[in-house]
C-alpha cells in the first residue's frame, strides 16, 4: 500500500531532520544584530548565507538586495502552471543583541539543544521560522512528485526588522513588480501555546508622537508668578487626563472613525481560547486589568485601538524642592490602531484635539514619527482557510484564531502590494523573544515545516487569484 500524501511529507521531514537542524545551527552562529553597527558585516554575511542555502534548496532566482541599511534576500520559484497563485513569504534574518552576561545559560550565538529545545538568539525570532520553509518546500515537492511548487513561491527576508524596518517600505515600493503576489505569508509570529495551534488574523498599527508645551521663556518663581500665568507641566497633566473618558475610551474626537468592529463570531472564537487572566497579569507584572468598558482583555489588546502615555517630563526632578513654574513640559504618546483606522487621520485628529485643549499662553509643538498601518484578514478569506487546513493537517487537531496586539511591517506589504496577509508562526510565549535563553521547540519547528509543505498545495487549489484578492480587506 502506497503512503498517503501526509505520511509522505512526514517521512521526508524525518529523513532530512538532522541535516535541516545542522544547517539552522550554522546560520544561528552568525550574530546578525542589525541594531549594532559593529555587526554590519555579520548581517550581510547572514544574508549571503541564506541566499546560498535558498539556491541549494532549489530556488532558481536568489538575490541579495541592498538598502540604505542592511541587506534583504529575495528568492523566487515559479510554478509550472502560469495560472497558479503567487505567494510571497516574509521574514527577517536580523536578530536582537545578546550576550552571555545578560543571563544566558549558554553563549547566545553558540546554539545548543537541550530537552528537545534549540537555544540561540534567533532560534524563534526569526531565523527558525524563516528556515522551516526550506525543508517545507522540499517536502512538498517530494510528496507530490512535482518539479516546482504548486504556487509561484517568493521569499523576502529583510535585515532590519529588529531595528524598526526603517528602509523596508521603500524596498517594497522599489521592487513592487518583483514582489507582486496574490497572498502574503508572514512567518514572524507565534501560536497560543504548545497544545493550542492558532492562526493570527491581524496586527494592530502604530502611530507615535511627542508633544512639547512651552510657557514662560524660562523657569520662573512660583511665588511671584504662580496662579497668574499658565504652567506647562500642569497643562501637560490636564492634556493627559483628558486623553480618556470615564469608560477608558479614547476621548480624541474622530479617533474611532472607520474602526472595524469585532463580529459576534470573532468574539466567540476569542472566548474559546484557554485564557488565564491571573497568569496573564503575572506576566504583565500587574495586579488588575483596566481598559475600554464592554470588552474582554483579549479583545482590548487584539481588536481595539488604544492611546497610551509612554512618558512625561518637565520641571525640576532633582532632590528636595525648587519652587518654580517650569518653562516647558513634554508628553510622549502612542496609539495602537486597528483595521479601518488611517494613521494620517489619527495624526490630524490628535493635532486638533491638543490645539483645542491648550490655553492661551501655552505654545506647543507636535512631532509624529513614521506610522505603521494595521492589517486584518477576514475569517472567511479563502486563503486563510487554506492555511487553517494546512496547519490542521500538521497538528491533527482544530486550529483556533488569535490576533496580535503589537505592530510590524506586514501592513506595508498589504498596503503596497494590495494582497491579503496571513500569519504562519509556530513560536510559543515561552520561547523568550528578545530575552536571555531564547529557544524554539523542535517538535513545533518541524510542525512548521509540515504546515508549509501542505500549504502550497492548499493555496495552489485556489485557482482564481482575483477571487482571493476580492476578499482582501
Amino acid at each position: 500500500m502506497s503512503e498517503t500524501p501526509d505520511n509522505a511529507v512526514r517521512t521526508y521531514i524525518d529523513r532530512h531532520r538532522a541535516a535541516f537542524l545542522d544547517d539552522l545551527v550554522d546560520w544561528l552562529r552568525i550574530p546578525s544584530v542589525s541594531a549594532q553597527p559593529g555587526h554590519a558585516a555579520d548581517v550581510r554575511r547572514s544574508a549571503e548565507w541564506l541566499a546560498a542555502k535558498l539556491g541549494e534548496t532549489g530556488f532558481p532566482t536568489v538575490e541579495v538586495w541592498s538598502t540604505d541599511g542592511a541587506p534583504a534576500v529575495f528568492a523566487e520559484w515559479p510554478a509550472e502552471d502560469p495560472s497558479a497563485p503567487t505567494v510571497l513569504v516574509y521574514g527577517h534574518h536580523d536578530v536582537q543583541p545578546a550576550a552571555r552576561e545578560d543571563g544566558w545559560d549558554s553563549e547566545p550565538f553558540e546554539p545548543v539543544i537541550r530537552d528537545g529545545r534549540l537555544y540561540a538568539r534567533g532560534a524563534a525570532d526569526d531565523k527558525g521560522q524563516v528556515f522551516f520553509h526550506t525543508l517545507g518546500v522540499r517536502a512538498h515537492l517530494a510528496a507530490t512528485g512535482r518539479a516546482a511548487p504548486a504556487v509561484t513561491l517568493k521569499l523576502l527576508v529583510e535585515g532590519e526588522e529588529e531595528s524598526g524596518s526603517p528602509h523596508f517600505r521603500a524596498l517594497v515600493e522599489e521592487h513592487a513588480d518583483r514582489l507582486a503576489a496574490d497572498v502574503v505569508i508572514v512567518s514572524d509570529t507565534g501560536m497560543w501555546s504548545e497544545d493550542t495551534p492558532t492562526v493570527c488574523t491581524g496586527m494592530r498599527g502604530l502611530a507615535e508622537c511627542e508633544i512639547t508645551l512651552h510657557g514662560p521663556e524660562q523657569d520662573i518663581h512660583s511665588g511671584s508668578f504662580g496662579g497668574a500665568v499658565p504652567n506647562p507641566v500642569t497643562e501637560a497633566a490636564r492634556l493627559v487626563a483628558a486623553l480618556h473618558d470615564e469608560q477608558a475610551r479614547v476621548a480624541v474626537p474622530g479617533f474611532y472613525d472607520g474602526v472595524v468592529e469585532l463580529s459576534d463570531r470573532e468574539r466567540a472564537l476569542f472566548a474559546e481560547l484557554p485564557f488565564d487572566e491571573e497568569q496573564w497579569l503575572r506576566t504583565a507584572r500587574s495586579t488588575a486589568t483596566r481598559g475600554e468598558a464592554g470588552h474582554t482583555t483579549l479583545e482590548r489588546i487584539w481588536a481595539r485601538p488604544t492611546a497610551e502615555v509612554n512618558g512625561m517630563g518637565g520641571g525640576y526632578q532633582g532632590p528636595g524642592s525648587k519652587t518654580i513654574i517650569p518653562s516647558s513640559a513634554t508628553v510622549k504618546l502612542s496609539f495602537r490602531l486597528v483595521a479601518g483606522q488611517d494613521p494620517d487621520h489619527i495624526e490630524k485628529a490628535v493635532r486638533s484635539w491638543a490645539a483645542d485643549r491648550l490655553p492661551a499662553g501655552i505654545r506647543h509643538e507636535i512631532t509624529f514619527g513614521a506610522a505603521t498601518r494595521p492589517c486584518l484578514t477576514p475569517l472567511e478569506h479563502p486563503a486563510l482557510q487554506s492555511l487553517v487546513r494546512a496547519m490542521g493537517r500538521a497538528f491533527q487537531q482544530p486550529v483556533r484564531f488569535t490576533r496580535e496586539g503589537g505592530s510590524g511591517p506586514a501592513a506595508d506589504l498589504q498596503d503596497v502590494l494590495g494582497a491579503p496577509v496571513l500569519f504562519l508562526g509556530i513560536s510559543v510565549p515561552s520561547d523568550g523573544w528578545h530575552a536571555p535563553d531564547e529557544k524554539v521547540e523542535l517538535d513545533l519547528l518541524l510542525k512548521g515545516v509540515e504546515t508549509a509543505a501542505y500549504l502550497w498545495g492548499e493555496l495552489g487549489d485556489l485557482r482564481d487569484p482575483a477571487e482571493s484578492r476580492r476578499h482582501a480587506p
